[in-house]
């Protein structure tokens, strides 16, 4: 088992927190490699782990990659090493002590299976869900399934069907990274894992949640250390979402939601003083689309399902988190 599971934790100025992390994995029910992704961090943390934590392989990178661009290098390594199955960790996130077991346990025995993701619980008071899976709606919007709910055990149900993983705590089969590629690094962070989610589904892997896989995360916790971080990537990597991946035959339902949604969320950020951020993300979106399109043509070459079959794994309608949306959408549909 050793040689055959490889964790991925990236980690960027992440010292206040990456010491509980990683002894969580130390102490899991079945050996792991464990390989943490050094992406510039100037906050001691080199330091700190290589006086604590003397087993785990440090790979070190002159600047930050972003969680793309720094899990791809753990994953490359652990693929070069024979990895058979390779887990995702965040560094702000505490592992239970069965949660590798469980994930890989899933993994092997399901052959199609491509992903198995957690429980993700928030380490707030009280606690709640921060995410069971992740959902992608008719709406061109992707969010956690069950997120801020404080009913832990509500979404315990394994055989319902989940669209994606969180690439915050997942174990992924190294067979699916050699067919489909690694992480689209030019999404830098956030929605990476819808991306390479949406690419499996299409490439007819399945993705399955492990609810007795539970980790305790503490959201946002490296985001928040950057200003405008998180407005920037969204509106730079949502629409790439759509445009790589989603077949022609849905894009009459999904676009103008998508379109209407996205002007709403810039609307919104310039209210809230982020609006240069967002303007910056769609400039970046722009500028990447000829990329994005030959990226496009790939993978729908290598489409192995149906517009109907993925259709019938998308949640339907507006994500009841998008209050504000909702209010949108209910007085347009009234005065209509």
């Amino acid at each position: 088992m050793k040689n055959q599971a490889f964790v991925i934790i990236p980690n960027f100025n992440g010292a206040d927190f990456i010491a509980d992390c990683l002894r969580s994995l130390e102490q899991q029910s079945i050996p792991l490699n464990i390989v943490v992704v050094e992406n510039g961090s100037s906050d001691g943390s080199v330091e700190l782990i290589e006086s604590k934590f003397p087993k785990v392989t440090l790979l070190q990178q002159p600047k930050n990659l972003g969680f793309a661009g720094g899990v791809n290098v753990g994953i490359r390594h652990a693929l070069e090493n024979g990895a058979e199955f390779i887990l995702l960790l965040n560094n702000d996130s505490v592992a239970e002590e069965n949660w590798a077991e469980k994930l890989i346990t899933a993994l092997k025995q399901q052959p199609k299976l491509g992903i198995a993701t957690s429980k993700m619980i928030a380490n707030t008071h009280p606690a709640h869900i921060d995410s069971t899976g992740e959902q992608y709606s008719t709406w061109g919007l992707a969010f956690p399934r069950g997120r801020n709910s404080t009913d832990l055990d509500k979404y315990d149900d394994a055989k319902v069907s989940i669209f994606g993983a969180s690439g915050g705590a997942s174990a992924y089969r190294a067979d699916m990274f050699t067919e489909i590629g690694l992480f689209d690094e030019d999404f830098f962070a956030y929605y990476e894992d819808v991306d390479l989610s949406f690419r499996a589904q299409l490439a007819g892997w399945k993705v399955a949640y492990v609810p007795s896989a539970v980790v305790h995360h503490q959201i946002g916790a490296t985001a928040k250390k950057m200003r405008g971080f998180s407005t920037y990537q969204a509106f730079k990597n949502q629409p790439w979402v759509i445009l790589k991946n989603l077949p022609f035959a849905l894009w009459l339902s999904v676009w103008p939601r998508f379109a209407l949604a996205y002007v709403f969320f810039m609307l919104s950020a310039i209210v809230k003083g982020k609006g240069l951020y967002a303007l910056r993300g769609w400039l970046a979106s722009v500028l990447f689309i000829p990329k994005k399109l030959v990226q496009r043509i790939s993978i729908q070459r290598g489409r192995k399902v149906t517009a109907s079959q993925l259709n019938s794994l998308l949640y339907k309608g507006l994500p009841s988190d998008y209050k504000n949306l909702h209010k949108l959408v209910y007085f347009y549909k009234r005065w209509l």
